[in-house]
């Protein structure tokens, strides 16, 4: 069993302000949290430095991940190693994730660029149902549109600086391996709990 936040943006993010480093140390640091997605937007560029930097460290995982505003809205790849190619809709990333064996997760669906209820008929793998930077309102409504569609439940902090990561994390059934973490995802063995003090339900 291992804990994961599985949204989290860099300096590679033009709105964030959390370097490689920082994000790094903070796994290392932090008594619970040891796995952890970069999900900077459209881009995949933060991957290698933070990678280099948690290389030292066996007992914390970097999870490869990219943050997608599609035409229809927001959505989070896990395992990606490439961009996919534009034109950036729902169904094409979808397609490309199914194609290259990554995960897809509907993010903050029901606040600014979500998918809102598009969602029920995007092909995701997973809703994110706690988002850090959420609303309790909106938080909620993603938690009960995930149940109703019977899609797995997820959380990350959407964090764009040092002190909000980890806020809201994902409980997973898996061991530190990445491919292991994103089938649990799809098989819908996780769940997710609030972690620090930021939380919004």
């Amino acid at each position: 069993m291992i804990w994961a936040d599985f949204h989290n943006h860099t300096t590679f993010s033009p709105d964030s302000v959390t370097k490689p480093r920082d994000l790094v140390e903070a796994l290392v640091a932090h008594p619970n949290v040891k796995v952890a997605a970069v999900t900077d937007h459209d881009t995949i560029k933060g991957l290698t430095p933070v990678r280099e930097l948690a290389q030292p460290y066996s007992d914390i995982l970097i999870i490869p991940g990219v943050e997608i505003a599609t035409r229809q809205g927001d959505i989070v790849v896990l395992g990606v190693q490439e961009l996919p190619p534009k034109p950036w809709d729902v169904e094409d990333i979808v397609d490309f994730a199914r194609a290259t064996g990554c995960i897809t997760i509907a993010v903050h669906p029901f606040r600014a660029f979500g998918l809102g209820d598009e969602v029920a008929d995007s092909g995701v793998d997973a809703i994110e149902v706690y988002n850090g930077a959420s609303s309790l309102q909106a938080n909620h409504k993603a938690l009960v549109l995930a149940k109703e569609l019977g899609l797995p439940e997820v959380a990350g902090s959407d964090s764009h600086e040092p002190s909000q990561l980890f806020s809201v994390c994902t409980q997973v059934q898996a061991s530190l391996d990445v491919e292991e973490i994103l089938k649990a995802i799809k098989l819908g063995l996780v769940s997710v709990s609030p972690i620090g003090k930021s939380v919004r339900f």
